[in-house]
C-alpha cells in the first residue's frame, strides 16, 4: 500500500467545487479543483511555491477560492465539461507557461489504454509522489454516478494480490475504489488520467 498525504481545509480533504458561488464553477469545476489541489500538493511537498500564489502552509477557503479564479482561464468549465484529457493537458500547460519554470510537465493516458498500462502508470505516479487527476465519463454501473462525467484525484493505491485499489479524493472525502472495475466502463466515452513528471 502507498498513500500520499493530502491537505485539508475546514475539515475537507482538498478543495470542493461546491464552495464556488458561480454556477459554472459550482457545477462544472471538478477539473479545476484537481488542478488546484495538485498545485498545492506540489508547493507543499516539492517546494514548487510558484504554483500556488498564497501560503501553502496556512490554507484557507478564501485563498482557495481566489486561487480557483486564477486557474479558471486555463481550465474554465464549459457546457460539455472538460471531457477530454487533452483539454486538461493544454490548460495546465498554459498555466505552467505563465509561471517561472518549475520543471513540472504533464501528459495524459487515454481511457482506452489496457488496464495493465493504467495500473502500472498509476502505481508509478503514486510511488514517485505524484497525485493522479482522473477523468471518468460514462460507466455501466449506476452506483458510480457521483464519479461519472467527473474529474477526481487518485492519491493512493493498494495491491493486496486479488485486485488493485485506488484512493479517490473528491467532494471533500477519500474513498477506496477498485481500479479494474472503474477502468472497465463498458462505454465508448471513457476518459483517462493525467501523468506528471519533473524535468
Amino acid at each position: 500500500m502507498k498513500t500520499l498525504e493530502h491537505f485539508t481545509i475546514d475539515g475537507s480533504c482538498g478543495g470542493q467545487q461546491e464552495w464556488f458561488s458561480d454556477p459554472w464553477m459550482n457545477k462544472g469545476g471538478c477539473a479545476l479543483v484537481t488542478a488546484c489541489d495538485s498545485c498545492i500538493y506540489f508547493a507543499r511537498t516539492r517546494g514548487m511555491s510558484a504554483l500556488y500564489p498564497f501560503d501553502e502552509w496556512a490554507l484557507t477557503r478564501e485563498d482557495y477560492l481566489a486561487f480557483g479564479e486564477r486557474m479558471r482561464p486555463y481550465l474554465s468549465p464549459r457546457p460539455s465539461g472538460i471531457n477530454k484529457t487533452g483539454i486538461y493537458v493544454r490548460g495546465f500547460r498554459d498555466y505552467l507557461a505563465a509561471l517561472p519554470d518549475t520543471g513540472l510537465r504533464v501528459r495524459s493516458v487515454d481511457g482506452h489504454a489496457p488496464l495493465e498500462t493504467a495500473a502500472e502508470t498509476i502505481r508509478g505516479q503514486i510511488d514517485s509522489g505524484f497525485p493522479v487527476p482522473y477523468l471518468m465519463l460514462l460507466h455501466h454501473d449506476s452506483t458510480l454516478d457521483d464519479y461519472m462525467w467527473h474529474w477526481f484525484l487518485l492519491n493512493g493505491y493498494d495491491d493486496p494480490g486479488n485486485g488493485f485499489l485506488v484512493r479517490a479524493v473528491t467532494y471533500g472525502k477519500e474513498t477506496w475504489l477498485d481500479l479494474p472495475y472503474l477502468w472497465d466502463t463498458r462505454r465508448t466515452q471513457k476518459g483517462g488520467f493525467i501523468v506528471f513528471t519533473v524535468k
